[in-house]
């Protein structure tokens, strides 16, 4: 679809904003899939009985647990991208 050479300028706009809107759709979509992948992971780590409350243990554990996936998936995400921009020199 990147070959818009026989489209009006309005159907070029047209899907230009399609392709635009796919792919934040495809971040929310992302985003979603890693906010499941770390609560299953915490949850199971830190909570050994459900509750109708979280103790300070588990409120704490899952915090925690929740900081080191964020600071682990930004330091990798941030990795990549300068190995990317190294590749693209």
């Amino acid at each position: 679809m990147d070959n818009f050479d026989n489209l009006s300028a309005s159907e070029k706009a047209e899907a230009t904003e399609l392709q635009r809107m796919i792919a934040i759709e495809q971040q929310k979509a992302q985003f979603q899939a890693q906010v499941h992948s770390f609560t299953d992971v915490c949850w199971d780590k830190c909570v050994d009985t459900p509750g109708s409350k979280l103790d300070y243990r588990t409120e704490t554990c899952l915090v925690s647990c929740v900081e080191r996936f964020i600071d682990t998936t930004l330091t990798i995400t941030n990795r990549f991208s300068q190995m990317v921009q190294k590749g693209a020199h």
